[in-house]
């Protein structure tokens, strides 16, 4: 989608519902890969590592072999965090495809869900107390999902079908070394926990701040934005799978192979800790990060390309589950370290994949041009919830369905009745 002029009038002949056709440039995906790289930091090194040991010193759960105790704490907070989640991303996606700022319909949102998520950030890492983690991050996690449901909706906005599955791969990228660096960041460079965080928030002030420059948004005038009401809003929320079976089918494929994936990744930690008994927990968790970078990297950017160039999305989201489910049995049947590498890498190989074809496909089975955002906020909660949840449920899972096998069987299963409930989709290849 071309730039558009300073006046609505201009605005307004940009048509912001159409079918994007002009290929994004070199420099716009530059600027939209480091926005994700500021974000990917800022949300999953407080996941992986600083939340949960801060959640266990608030607990008094430092050194306790009672790891059932850190995880349910840890869970409670973000089932919290999970419930914001659901109002915030289609509430956010509602409101930008409706905004007529003079600035373009998506970055105000952009802009002003960096700035609450930075914020919280800073607060969080001040808390000493149960309620206020919980507190700040719900509103980290708020600012987090008004973020990126407005970024994610630029895709459909502004990128042509042909480039989405490589475009979408600079989400994907971006997270997986977003986590590595983000982890190296808190565990070797700043040990201080409250300027760990205050530092992820800069640092996602500086990496999002390229993208408002640089990408350009259409000005929607008053005349061309869809009235919204209350109950039209609430109504909106439900989108009838009779209506819509590809979207429906779409969304259930994403929230249970993101559940998959989320039952083994939150856990990692207590799995190495209790599971495996390493002697060096966090170093460790940054080594399979390391392999896991690496092949979501291949595999998000080769692959998405791939089918962008072959116009077929299906049989990649089904080849992403499968591995990530043969990575999870592997882990339920011979656990130990050097499997876990391996899981790692196969784990870092379907994810990359399922995150990039994922996303493109998504986008291509929306309703309406008109709520492009609020339709992508809803999918967006199929990859927010699941994470927020996974903690209270594997640990329901360890224990009282086989202990860390039960847990990987059961990330397995979920992975592949994804992959068989994406084959009904019938719009997209």
């Amino acid at each position: 989608m071309s730039a558009p002029a300073a006046t609505p009038a201009a605005g307004a002949a940009l048509q912001p519902f159409a079918e994007p056709r002009k290929a994004v440039t070199g420099g716009w995906i530059a600027a939209f890969a480091t926005a994700w790289l500021g974000i990917w930091m800022a949300q999953l090194a407080p996941v992986q590592l600083l939340l949960p040991h801060q959640v266990d010193v608030v607990r008094d759960l430092v050194g306790s072999t009672d790891w059932l105790q850190s995880v349910v704490a840890f869970g409670i907070i973000s089932g919290i965090a999970g419930a914001c989640a659901l109002i915030a991303y289609p509430l956010t996606g509602a409101l930008s495809d409706r905004t007529t700022s003079r600035f373009g319909r998506r970055r105000p949102w952009i802009a002003g869900g960096a700035v609450l998520f930075a914020v919280s950030l800073a607060f969080l890492g001040l808390q000493n107390t149960y309620v206020g983690l919980g507190i700040f991050w719900s509103l980290a996690l708020t600012g987090f999902c008004v973020l990126t449901a407005a970024l994610t909706a630029t895709i459909s906005d502004q990128v042509p079908v042909a480039q989405r599955g490589f475009v979408s791969g600079w989400v994907s990228a971006p997270q997986a070394i977003g986590t590595v660096l983000g982890l190296l960041l808190v565990v070797y460079v700043i040990t201080s926990q409250v300027l760990g965080y205050i530092v992820l928030g800069v640092l996602l002030i500086v990496l999002v701040l390229p993208f408002l420059l640089v990408a350009k948004d259409a000005v929607l005038t008053r005349e061309q934005r869809p009235k919204l009401s209350r109950r039209a809003f609430l109504s909106s929320m439900w989108i009838s799978p009779r209506r819509y079976p590809d979207f429906a089918w779409t969304l259930t494929s994403r929230i249970l192979i993101n559940l998959g994936n989320a039952l083994g990744t939150t856990m990692l930690l207590y799995f190495l800790t209790y599971g495996l008994k390493v002697d060096a927990p966090d170093d460790d968790i940054i080594l399979l990060s390391l392999i896991y970078t690496v092949f979501v990297v291949i595999a998000s950017l080769v692959l998405g390309r791939l089918s962008d160039s072959w116009g077929r999305r299906k049989p990649f989201v089904t080849f992403a589950a499968i591995l990530q489910a043969l990575a999870a049995i592997l882990l339920a049947l011979a656990p130990s370290f050097p499997v876990a590498m391996f899981a790692g890498a196969l784990l870092g190989l379907g994810y990359g994949c399922f995150l990039s074809v994922d996303q493109a496909l998504a986008t291509q089975v929306l309703p309406d041009p008109a709520d492009r955002g609020k339709d992508l906020g809803i999918m967006n909660i199929a990859s927010a919830v699941p994470q927020a949840v996974a903690p209270l449920l594997g640990a329901f899972v360890v224990v009282s369905l086989g202990g860390f096998v039960g847990l990987f069987l059961l990330s397995g299963l979920f992975a592949l009745l994804g992959a068989a409930t994406v084959a009904p989709v019938k719009s997209v290849q």
